[in-house]
């Protein structure tokens, strides 16, 4: 592990600079050539880990190596590209190599973001660390259950990322019915969603579950099956959480956002920890998951409809 992150670490500016050309992309309403971008890395990156690991034999090292050029690669081709679109655009006057203000905009939406996953990423640890101590069949089940619920949270996110992208170009062209306009359809799209996923999760699980088991005991299984029977009702209700956390991150509303989102993460430690405590299984920790889902939902809702009943087009920020 240590000779691949001591490769891998000098292609992170790659990955820097890869994921501020897909902002770009996005911000210009382009989620096709990011996703080509992707896919073609995606695909170059198995045929050249083939050819180091199998044909040169470079073992671990060569797959960082195939890693760390398929991402410059990217880089350098997306950069072009995105340069090549910004050059094309007309503009009115000279525009500023590096603007100050713009910089501070961008931290002051940048920064909660990051603050945010980074106290996911400590919440989700203490998290695991009491699922620990139910035993490893536990342990297992959980491991099963949770990569099924990323599935359906990355498949939200999405589309919370999609909707914060329509919100700030339609707040930035003063249209801000559209904004209204643009979560409506993508609440619909994600309660679309919901339906097959919890058909899915509550008739079929035991199925599901045994794809990301390698050996399945009866207690992990068992174990897999509540957590989805009790979280997959509430996709419906953190389907909208995230939505309206598109629009309040798309209007530059982030004290509303880190608010809600908190919310969220602290009470489902806190509560994961008393639950577990006073139900004496690890069914307590899966009941967290929906009161913080169910409160920080109503908190983010509250946001976005006090946002619009606070605001007109003539208050909208140039």
């Amino acid at each position: 592990s240590s000779v691949y992150l001591n490769i891998y670490i000098w292609g992170l500016p790659f990955l820097f600079f890869y994921n501020i050309a897909t902002g770009i992309f996005s911000a210009l309403g382009d989620s096709k050539t990011p996703f080509i971008f992707l896919a073609a890395s995606s695909s170059a990156n198995i045929i050249v880990d083939i050819i180091f690991v199998k044909i040169f034999t470079m073992g671990v090292a060569g797959v960082a190596y195939a890693t760390f050029i398929c991402q410059g690669v990217s880089c350098i081709l997306s950069l072009a590209f995105v340069l090549k679109r910004l050059i094309a655009i007309k503009t009115n006057g000279k525009i500023p190599v590096f603007s100050l203000s713009l910089l501070k905009r961008i931290a002051v939406i940048a920064i909660p973001s990051i603050l945010q996953q980074s106290f996911i990423s400590v919440g989700n640890m203490m998290i695991q660390g009491c699922i620990n101590s139910f035993g490893v069949s536990v342990t297992a089940g959980y491991s099963a259950a949770v990569k099924l619920n990323n599935l359906v949270i990355t498949s939200f996110t999405t589309i919370g990322n999609g909707i914060s992208n329509f919100a700030a170009q339609n707040i930035g062209a003063k249209k801000q019915e559209r904004v209204k306009e643009g979560f409506r359809a993508g609440l619909k799209l994600v309660w679309a969603l919901c339906v097959p996923f919890c058909l899915l999760y509550l008739c079929l699980n035991k199925y599901l579950l045994l794809l990301f088991m390698d050996q399945s005991s009866a207690e992990a299984l068992k174990t897999g099956q509540q957590f989805l029977w009790i979280l997959s009702p509430f996709y419906f209700v953190v389907s909208a959480k995230l939505a309206a956390d598109g629009v309040l991150r798309g209007v530059s509303a982030m004290r509303q956002f880190m608010a809600a989102t908190f919310t969220d993460l602290i009470l489902r430690v806190i509560l994961a920890f008393l639950f577990s405590a006073w139900t004496n299984s690890a069914i307590g920790i899966w009941c967290a998951w929906p009161v913080g889902w169910t409160i920080a939902t109503v908190l983010s809702v509250y946001f976005y409809h006090r946002y619009f009943s606070d605001t007109d087009s003539s208050k909208i920020p140039a």
